[in-house]
């Protein structure tokens, strides 16, 4: 039975019905603060216990893709990101949104997710066994560098200059050791018995970008954002489409940097979204626009994050390794079915495998499709009064971070966190470069330490860092990745004085 048999087995009534539901269920619930895929697909996997294994992985691949690219909604419309890899749909979405192409950016995004997160699963189709082989080379030491890689990104990340992006990005590094060390149990910072568990990144992701939004709502409580900006235009699917094809080079990178972060267990979309803005802007001729609302900015971050879905998947149906958080809620689905991964769950349960493969093609579509159909009622929510808006959005910030643990510490850190950035940013700071600390904090920490009671028992600390082909490329990258970041501010630098001089 060939591939495209598995494809048609997809389209009976009642697995349509679960693509379409779970796609538009999982926009909805990406776009809530605080409620992010991994928690949108743990939601529903109690729903699958009565259903036929290959139906309940059909509905939650779905939920899934679509809860990915739902969070790029709140990201764009309230400069709130849905989920942490929404973090840089932001940087661009949001100015665009400001600029009263709210709808062209949705567009944009929704689109540019179709496209990644086609181009991911084409890579779990086609790619499966040499990706798995290649994930498997990320031991401690190439994860470490993976983070450190990932850590040079901060300087391009801050609104303001360099020197405060990294030292935003230094205090993001300070809070994720708060908590215990998870290899050797010792307490650090750990003030209060609130910190005992550390920050959660979700409180975090909130209190940083949500609570300085609604001050920045509070001040200008009785204003409306001029409707004339905001209302329904023709042809801006047409436009965004235009968009698309005409940065190919944007969905590209970004989809072949998702695909190759995804398949890498602990890394996420996260890191993949930030890689691939940095990295396109560090391509463009134009890096100074970025961040001012330009479709190229939408377009990398969103093909890079929804790419990750794919490659995730690789490793845990291959070697029972989740790529991401989600990939191991969806480990409980699978091994609830009495399913398991490896080569037999590909010999022995083909149909179950192949089916749940074969649908998260049709789930792209889906989700682009109702998507767009969403995102044409975004100057409703451009067009609500602040006072409305400031209500909503702190109701979800509050219920996102206490469901995250049902915690009220949570809730309490998230205020917290959220009047520090809001005084910050009346200064130029960014909360972005914080939040990439507090994501790569752990991932760095955790495997430099893995790696160096491994290295203790070999060669030593050098020679297992600094040697081998994967440790030696991701280090050249960081080199570069360092450079470039100092030559580009120097060059832009070097332009803002000329062009002074000249005025």
């Amino acid at each position: 039975m060939d591939f495209m048999t598995y494809f048609l087995a997809c389209l009976t009534p009642f697995n349509m019905m679960l693509m379409v539901g779970g796609a538009i269920g999982g926009i909805l619930l990406g776009a809530a603060p605080g409620l992010s895929p991994t928690m949108a697909v743990a939601l529903l996997v109690p729903f699958t216990f009565h259903m036929q294994p290959a139906e309940g992985l059909i509905l939650l691949g779905a939920v899934y893709t679509a809860a990915v690219a739902g969070g790029s909604i709140t990201a764009i419309l309230i400069n709130i990101p849905g989920a942490p890899a929404n973090i840089a749909t932001m940087f661009d979405g949001h100015p665009m949104a400001k600029k009263g192409k709210a709808e062209k950016a949705l567009y944009l995004s929704f689109l540019s997710s179709g496209v990644g997160g086609l181009f991911g699963v084409a890579v779990l189709i086609f790619f499966t066994p040499p990706i798995a082989r290649m994930a498997m080379e990320f031991g401690p030491a190439e994860l470490f560098w993976l983070a450190v890689f990932g850590v040079t990104v901060i300087a391009g990340l801050s609104s303001g200059t360099v020197v405060k992006g990294l030292y935003a990005g230094a205090f993001g590094l300070l809070l994720s050791c708060i908590g215990e060390n998870p290899v050797y149990g010792v307490e650090r910072f750990v003030f209060s018995d609130m910190l005992t568990g550390g920050i959660s990144i979700i409180p975090a992701l909130i209190g940083l970008f949500a609570i300085p939004q609604i001050f920045t709502l509070v001040e200008s409580i009785g204003q409306i954002l001029e409707k004339k900006s905001f209302t329904a235009q023709k042809g801006v699917l047409r436009e965004a489409l235009g968009d698309l094809m005409r940065h190919p080079k944007q969905w590209l990178m970004g989809s072949v940097i998702g695909s190759f972060i995804g398949a890498i267990p602990g890394a996420g979309g996260q890191v993949a979204g930030l890689i691939a803005y940095d990295q396109s802007k560090k391509m463009s001729k134009t890096p100074e626009l970025y961040g001012t609302g330009i479709p190229e900015g939408v377009i990398s971050v969103e093909s890079s994050n929804n790419a990750t879905v794919g490659p995730a998947l690789i490793p845990l149906l291959t070697m029972g390794i989740p790529g991401s958080p989600t990939a191991a809620v969806l480990l409980g689905g699978l091994l609830i079915h009495g399913l398991f991964p490896g080569p037999e769950l590909f010999t022995k349960h083909a149909d179950v495998a192949y089916t749940f493969i074969a649908s998260m093609v049709i789930s792209q579509f889906a989700m682009a499709i109702f998507g767009i159909m969403i995102a044409r009622y975004s100057r409703i929510v451009m067009n609500i009064p602040n006072i409305f808006m400031v209500a909503a959005v702190t109701v979800l910030c509050v219920y996102g971070s206490y469901s995250v643990q049902n915690s009220m510490d949570d809730v309490i850190i998230m205020f917290c966190l959220g009047l520090g950035m809001y005084l910050c940013s009346r200064n130029a700071f960014s909360p972005a470069p914080v939040v990439l600390g507090l994501i790569l904090g752990p991932l760095a920490e955790d495997n430099f330490s893995r790696g160096k009671i491994i290295a203790q028992t070999g060669d030593g600390l050098m020679s297992y860092f600094l040697t081998g082909g994967v440790n030696l490329i991701v280090i050249s990258l960081c080199v570069i990745s360092i450079g470039w970041s100092i030559y580009s501010e120097y060059k832009l630098s070097k332009n803002n004085r000329h062009a002074m001089s000249q005025a």
